[in-house]
């Protein structure tokens, strides 16, 4: 644990470095700003309401869309894992899912829905065949472990999912869940970018671009950048937490 914490903090430092390198080889702030003046943008965010608003946006989206593609993954991956001919259905349309332009899906849902409505859907979209893949996964690796005792047990199909598969699966499907929903506010982000989203962190971060605020656009990435590894964090403790339930089970 200590290990990686020290590898974590010189992998900042080296960021850090890479940086200030960049900075003094550029020489010129409105181009790529420097740290400090990074830190005092961020400094002059954190102290404007607007962008708590703007961040409670974003995260209420994200925090929407990963739960709607979490719980359809879940639905679907367990109908699979049970019914052979359905995964292999699924199997294509995944692959269509997986491979759609991002932006070809935020320009067409701007014409059938609304720009706040459209990054919410886009990052189902795009979490949701990452998801399905690793829950699939899970519950495969459930039934090569158990499957023959079930079958030769006469499981009913509900204890299996309940009492085999979901418990199983968990450690494993929370472990990956928090770099699914860092990849959700990075992708609901750059959503609100294209549609031009009101009260979001995209909307602040055109903002910033179309008048041409380079430290205020670099802290709000920086700012969007820190999010996600909390969120990562959160969800690694949420994870140990259900692994240590399953063993005290």
């Amino acid at each position: 644990m200590k290990r990686s914490v020290i590898f974590s903090a010189l992998a900042l430092l080296a960021l850090a470095v890479c940086w200030l390198l960049a900075y003094f080889c550029v020489g010129n702030g409105y181009i790529l700003p420097s740290p400090w003046e990074t830190a005092a943008a961020a400094g002059m965010l954190l102290a404007e309401g607007e962008f708590y608003l703007a961040f409670a946006n974003t995260l209420l989206r994200t925090l929407a869309a990963f739960a709607a593609s979490f719980f359809l993954a879940l639905l679907f991956a367990l109908a699979a894992e049970l019914l052979p001919a359905l995964r292999s259905f699924l199997a294509p349309v995944i692959s269509v899912l997986r491979t759609l332009p991002t932006m070809a899906v935020i320009l067409a849902l701007l014409i059938w829905t609304s720009p706040s409505a459209a990054p919410v859907i886009v990052t189902a979209l795009v979490l949701f065949p990452a998801m399905y893949a690793s829950a699939l996964a899970a519950f495969d690796e459930a039934q090569d472990a158990f499957g023959r005792l079930t079958r030769a047990y006469g499981v009913t199909v509900t204890n299996r999912v309940f009492r085999m598969y979901l418990p199983l699966a968990a450690p494993s499907f929370f472990k990956q869940a928090g770099g699914m929903l860092s990849m959700g506010l990075k992708i609901t982000v750059s959503a609100e970018v294209l549609a031009k989203t009101f009260e979001s962190l995209g909307g602040l971060m055109q903002d910033a671009q179309i008048f041409v605020e380079m430290p205020r656009l670099l802290a709000l990435t920086v700012l969007s950048v820190a999010a996600g590894f909390l969120l990562e964090g959160v969800c690694a403790l949420v994870a140990r937490a259900v692994t240590g339930w399953k063993h005290a089970a």
